[in-house]
């Protein structure tokens, strides 16, 4: 169901190159003499698309694509004949009106990560008064319960990297760059919302951009205040517990409080909307609702280990060039292996640090995560294999396995082992080590930056055997694309397992689930891959809300 849009006719213009180094002045003056107009001329003008061309060492600089509002527009691009500057259409996303019948009760919003947030933000606006659970803490209590853990402090298993408000995001780099195309202007929107709620504002032009695990939490303490004021409810430390229906409709659930140190009882909230934004991490919750009958589908993902190099080898390699002045560079890697199986670099993290992202009692699994400045010493990435439901059939781990979430059992299989292969540390080997499957006994001149304690292991017993046969095919396929990639004092860390959702919630044109109420959303109900993509599925399910009912 398409959303509201408006269109503005407006001037493009493309490909406008500029030094590293300029000022917003020099930037308005090249604009200028492009259009070969007079300063009055120019009646307002805004960067869409800032990108970084390192592609010869001896002319690194930006390329702007900037909309422009002219005197005379028309007139000017009837005799325009330069190819760089055209008509643009801008799409500006406008929310639908509510329509249908009244909604009987509160729509409850499950999650609090970026899918569940988006759609309540857009459920509060449009009057809707949503109450938001969240098994986890509010995002500054939560941020203290993780460093705690970092510190070495036992794991919340209700509060954690995976867990809270700003869902498992909050703890990574903050990336905001999708593949999703942008028809309607969500994409546009989220972006807009987030400067609102005090993102950097070069978010809406960077060609990559990312806000960093370190506003991102300001971010979504803002947008949860917005909600609030709108009439939306949030309880924290209330878990998910049961669904409640009657004639294959929803009715209402039933919660627990995870912040009581006594087993707690459960409450009840009568709702008949059910937006269930979990996040791909609440095994639990995704185990409880397949009993009660919620249909699931088992979906591929991907697993691998960590990999680090120094972030000035990557500038290096990337820019060719001394890296002075310039961002922390990144990188994108694929490959297809010989036994036909994909591997990538995933969530590449500038600058930043592999996270002990556990959530479960022991079991450990890795991400990453950078702040906004990108400023540490190593940079890391994600190198991961595709597995698929072939590669977990349910039979594996017991007859009374549902199909639907052998991936959950695949993961957890793994995690067990990379707990127990360094007592509950993050498992760290060489490059040169795993290669030649021996443990490490030490690192050399890159040192591991780790969020939680870390401990040599042989990463090589924590996957399984496929994994680790692309994994070195990959890395010296790597090796030729970025030479050096393949350094033997490289660092991995596992297991990362947590790519995307093992599962997937089949949802019907209305993005109901065959329990009439229930709305699965985001990345943890098989539709979303990334920050930007779980926001813009969770407006979308606020409007499929909205066709039907009115708040």
């Amino acid at each position: 169901m398409p959303a509201g849009q408006e269109e503005y006719n407006l001037v493009r213009v493309s490909q406008l190159k500029m030094p590293l180094s300029h000022t917003g002045e020099e930037l308005f003056e090249k604009l200028r003499k492009k259009l070969r107009v007079e300063k009055g001329e120019i009646l307002k003008y805004e960067i869409r698309k800032r990108s970084l061309d390192a592609r010869k060492a001896s002319e690194i600089h930006y390329t702007y694509a900037i909309d422009v509002t002219l005197r005379g527009e028309e007139a000017y691009l009837k005799k325009n004949r330069d190819r760089d500057i055209t008509r643009s259409t801008t799409v500006e996303y406008i929310a639908p009106q509510p329509s249908g019948i009244p909604m009987p009760s509160r729509p409850v919003v499950c999650g609090s990560g970026p899918a569940g947030m988006f759609c309540a933000y857009f459920l509060a606006r449009a009057g809707y008064k949503p109450i938001v659970i969240e098994r986890g803490e509010e995002v500054g209590q939560r941020t203290a319960t993780v460093e705690r853990f970092f510190s070495g402090e036992a794991l919340n298993t209700e509060s954690n990297v995976q867990f809270g408000e700003g869902g498992a995001g909050t703890f990574s780099d903050g990336k905001l760059n999708t593949m999703v195309k942008d028809t309607y202007g969500r994409i546009r929107k989220v972006l807009e919302i987030f400067v609102e709620a005090g993102a950097p504002e070069e978010i809406l032009y960077q060609n990559k951009p990312h806000i960093g695990t370190d506003n991102l939490r300001a971010v979504v303490a803002a947008m949860r205040g917005q909600i609030k004021e709108w009439g939306g409810e949030f309880h924290f430390n209330t878990k998910l517990s049961k669904i409640r229906c009657h004639k294959g409709k929803l009715v209402g659930i039933s919660c627990v409080d995870t912040g009581k140190s006594v087993a707690p009882g459960e409450w009840e909230i009568a709702t008949s909307h059910l937006v269930l934004a979990i996040g791909h991490s609440a095994r639990d919750t995704l185990e409880m609702l397949s009993g009660a009958g919620l249909l699931m589908e088992a979906k591929a993902f991907a697993v691998g280990v960590r990999v680090e190099h120094e972030q000035d080898f990557i500038n290096r390699v990337q820019y060719r060039a001394a890296a002075g002045g310039l961002p922390a560079a990144d990188y994108k890697l694929t490959h297809t292996a010989k036994n036909g199986r994909g591997i990538y670099s995933f969530c590449m993290c500038p600058g930043g640090y592999v996270v002990n992202a556990s959530s479960e009692e022991g079991h450990l699994v890795v991400n990453g995560m950078s702040n906004y400045d990108r400023a540490g010493r190593n940079a890391n990435s994600a190198l991961v294999v595709t597995v698929t439901p072939a590669d977990f059939p349910c039979a594996m781990y017991g007859k009374n396995v549902p199909a639907a979430l052998s991936g959950i059992y695949f993961q957890r299989h793994f995690e067990a082992l990379a707990y127990r292969a360094a007592a509950g540390k993050i498992p760290c080997q060489l490059y040169g080590d795993f290669l030649c499957g021996r443990e490490s006994s030490g690192f050399g001149r890159i040192i591991p930056c780790h969020k939680g304690a870390g401990a040599c292991a042989d990463l090589r017993k924590c996957l399984p055997d496929f994994a680790v046969l692309t994994l070195l095919e990959g890395m010296e396929a790597f090796d030729r694309m970025m030479p050096g990639f393949a350094d033997e004092e490289a660092v991995f860390s596992g297991v990362e397992m947590r790519t995307s959702s093992p599962v997937r919630i089949p949802r019907d044109e209305q993005y109901k689930s065959n329990i009439d109420g229930i709305y699965p959303c985001g990345e943890g109900a098989g539709y979303a891959g990334g920050i930007m993509s779980a926001a813009v599925d969770g407006i979308k399910v606020f409007e499929a809300i909205a066709s039907q009912f009115q708040a």
